[in-house]
């Protein structure tokens, strides 16, 4: 950053510029901490046993150190490609008509909540409502840092078993839905995206929004011909804000597209293609006969069902994480061996 011509290519000073600000900030998190943990140990020496408001606040202070770690050390599993991106969230619901469609509403609600736990902004792009309740799909952006890093351990098939509210006999049902998550990618990475190539189309938004937005022909649609890929944005009052949401959500698509080419495993970024239906979920949320959340992967569960589907997704998202790096490990060293 020093060298007389770092801000000639305008975009990589931004990139390296915000790197550098990311660094500092982490930098300045572990000092703090370091230095909080050195004045309790010193409190330590001189703490009245019989001081029991003195002895409340140290513990506060314990409880909130413990809590921060517990969340750097989360950030510290974050060390791939991309995981400070944006993350572009998709959910479909499967087979099964309302049941499914409801389960699908239920885990959009899910992820807004823990969005706003953890003090990430979240956006609305594209939605299709259910016949009768619930949603068919929503693509949805949740911008922060990290947010892909956490997000990614979500990509997959998720299973629910309760007693249906829409069965008059009060049986129970599985329902599928899927969630995918691709990172948002910056402009300064290049993705060719040539005019002839794409379609754009708009249409009258389906949607809440006013009468403006049921009146206009403000939604968009676009068509990326040569690969097929089809996004659409019908959330924003305006035709050019929609068809610049759409073009980003299209042009990460793309780049993943590329990236995936370029791997020898398509499931790198997006995990592997799985059928929304029984045995190829990552997670299973039970309701009845008894309340349990269990992730199929890191095999971690939690038995408050009810705090999961409010946003308390971290534990799972932590040991998803640690699950991920061994893994990884676990396929490095085999390589190493076979080498």
């Amino acid at each position: 950053m020093a060298s007389a011509d770092f801000w000639d290519d305008q975009n990589n000073a931004r990139v390296v510029s915000q790197k550098f600000n990311n660094i500092k900030e982490e930098i300045a998190l572990w000092e703090n901490l370091r230095d909080r943990i050195k004045d309790i140990s010193e409190y330590l020496k001189f703490i009245d046993e019989h001081d029991e408001t003195f002895r409340k606040e140290l513990q506060k202070e314990v409880d909130n150190i413990e809590s921060e770690l517990e969340k750097l050390e989360l950030s510290s599993l974050l060390d791939e490609e991309y995981d400070e991106n944006k993350a572009i969230l998709y959910i479909q619901a499967g087979a099964g008509g309302t049941e499914s469609q409801d389960w699908a509403e239920m885990l959009l609600r899910m992820y807004l909540r823990w969005a706003e736990k953890n003090s990430l902004d979240t956006k609305i792009v594209d939605r299709s409502v259910g016949d009768v309740a619930g949603i068919k799909s929503v693509t949805f952006m949740i911008s922060g840092k990290y947010a892909y890093g956490y997000l990614k351990s979500e990509k997959g098939v998720h299973r629910l078993v309760r007693l249906s509210p829409f069965d008059a006999a009060n049986r129970r049902h599985t329902s599928f839905a899927s969630v995918d998550v691709i990172p948002e990618i910056d402009d300064h990475i290049e993705v060719n995206i040539k005019p002839d190539d794409i379609l754009v189309e708009t249409f009258r938004s389906s949607g809440a929004g006013g009468q403006h937005v049921n009146k206009t022909d403000s939604a968009v649609r676009i068509r990326h011909l040569p690969t097929g890929i089809i996004v659409q944005c019908q959330n924003e009052r305006s035709q050019h804000s929609n068809r610049m949401t759409a073009l980003r959500i299209l042009y990460s698509k793309l780049f993943e597209l590329e990236k995936n080419k370029q791997r020898e495993k398509l499931d790198n970024l997006r995990g592997e293609h799985m059928e929304i239906a029984w045995g190829s979920q990552i997670r299973s949320y039970v309701f009845h006969p008894y309340n349990l959340v269990k992730d199929h992967r890191s095999l971690y569960q939690m038995s408050n069902s009810l705090a999961v589907m409010d946003g308390e997704l971290n534990s799972f998202i932590y040991h998803y994480l640690k699950y991920n790096k061994k893994l990884k490990n676990d396929q490095s060293r085999k390589v190493a061996v076979i080498k």
